[in-house]
């Protein structure tokens, strides 16, 4: 070994010895990790609750100082699928983003036949827009995918009432294009004056293709709109985000999208790209081209030691629904989801960003 090589090492292992494991972890990364995801810090599980299954933790700060999570749950009995068919959204709130959270309220619940949310409601997104709170989620009419929609719910407080229209907010597109399946997964944001909706979705004949294991291809489409109650209508570039090409059928959903440093940033789920453990981390110049992703966050065993998997949890170790709490205008802490926790059900597993 070449002595400038060796005492350059020597020096790192000199360094590392004084730093805790994470920096330690962060010194000989991996290329493929995200400038995000070397901001993280884990904090670890909150909203736990003894008989509910939680989910698609998204989180605000509102004017009462007090952090305000806006959360998918349904009953332990129907398992992790209850998703699909018994899901609503409730509200919890607490002094600190670490929680301890306590159950405020259930605000929106399936509105049973005859609806487009007849039979679930998930994945809500909180948002303050145009002296406002406006909560996007997805509904379904039969307790199955191809009936997913984006709504809009609105309310002058975190307290509610909460209004919703009769009609989805985001509609997919005609039979036979990339987006004919479903609409859901919403990211929202303002920027320009403009109503910025990405949303996740696939083609029917994809969907159900024998080939792959994870059935379709997972895309993005981005919607905008004059007004923040639409109508949205989608841009003609669609999709915004295809990994089709890439091989493996490699894909991604549960994106997040939003503006720091004059970029626009994304973080995602992981669907083959680097792991199904995974979060992926993008940026885009003007929010239509996106860089090729790296890697948003890690496995969880990277940050925490976990008990061993329950046999019933089939996605335990991940975190999934990335959410961000922005606090001063800047991104504080990342909400996710993820299976597990005492009740071997699943809940909220929060970062500090750095």
């Amino acid at each position: 070994m070449k002595r400038r090589t060796f005492l350059q090492q020597s020096s790192l292992a000199a360094m590392a010895s004084c730093l805790p494991w994470q920096s330690i972890l962060r010194l000989y990364s991996d290329p493929e990790l995200s400038s995000f995801e070397k901001r993280l810090s884990p904090v670890g599980r909150a909203l736990e609750f003894e008989n509910q299954y939680v989910w698609c933790n998204s989180p605000i700060e509102g004017p009462d100082g007090k952090i305000h999570v806006f959360y998918s749950c349904w009953p332990k009995s129907e398992s992790m699928s209850g998703w699909t068919h018994a899901s609503e959204i409730a509200h919890a709130v607490a002094e600190k983003p670490e929680g301890p959270y306590e159950y405020v309220a259930t605000v929106l619940s399936p509105r049973g036949k005859g609806f487009w949310d007849a039979t679930t409601c998930h994945n809500p997104s909180i948002h303050f827009v145009d002296g406002k709170y406006a909560l996007f989620f997805m509904g379904n009419s039969n307790g199955k995918l191809d009936t997913q929609r984006i709504g809009l719910a609105t309310a002058d407080s975190l307290y509610g009432p909460w209004e919703r229209p009769d009609e989805p907010l985001l509609f997919p597109g005609e039979a036979g294009s990339w987006d004919d399946h479903c609409t859901t997964n919403p990211s929202f944001l303002k920027f320009q004056d403009k109503y910025w909706l990405y949303y996740k979705s696939f083609d029917s004949e994809g969907y159900l293709h024998p080939k792959f294991s994870i059935r379709g291809n997972r895309k993005y489409g981005l919607a905008v709109a004059d007004r923040l109650e639409g109508p949205y209508q989608k841009y003609k570039g669609n999709p915004v985000i295809d990994f089709s090409g890439m091989g493996n059928n490699e894909q991604c959903e549960d994106a997040f999208v939003w503006r720091e440093n004059g970029k626009f940033k994304m973080l995602a789920r992981d669907l083959g790209t680097f792991g199904i453990d995974n979060g992926l981390y993008m940026e885009s110049d003007d929010g239509k081209h996106w860089s090729k992703p790296k890697i948003g966050y890690q496995p969880l065993e990277k940050y925490v030691s976990q008990p061993p998997a329950p046999k019933h949890l089939n996605r335990y170790g991940r975190a999934e629904r990335p959410q961000i709490l922005f606090q001063n205008g800047k991104p504080s802490y990342l909400f996710t989801a993820s299976q597990g926790g005492k009740y071997e059900t699943a809940s909220s597993f929060i970062f500090k960003i750095d």
